[in-house]
């Protein structure tokens, strides 16, 4: 008889109302805080309150995440990256109304 070992996957749900400290947004994405910074001074995220209390949406972990990809898989700068990921989502935007509007029609 086989012995099954199940694993058990847990994690935190993370939204615009989400809010994370700088210190937590380096732990959920892997990253220094020298990283980060960069990243707030790039323009791709956006902290909330003054730089010493500075508070990240859970967004700020997707967008964090997908530059690092960008960057690691296609060899882009950050203001590339940074770029890029504003575009990735634009087209995202569009796709949903595109749905939307689609769904009116049937």
């Amino acid at each position: 008889m086989a012995i099954r070992h199940h694993d058990e996957i847990t994690g935190a749900i993370l939204d615009e109302e989400s809010e994370l400290s700088l210190s937590e947004l380096c732990r959920a994405c892997g990253m220094p805080a020298e990283r980060i910074i960069a990243l707030v001074e790039e323009g791709v995220i956006e902290p909330r309150g003054h730089r010493t209390r500075w508070r990240f949406s859970g967004i700020c972990v997707r967008r964090v995440r997908k530059v690092y990809t960008l960057e690691r898989d296609l060899g882009v700068n950050l203001a590339g990256a940074a770029l890029a990921l504003d575009l990735l989502e634009e087209i995202e935007r569009l796709q949903a109304r595109l749905a939307r509007l689609e769904s009116r029609e049937d």
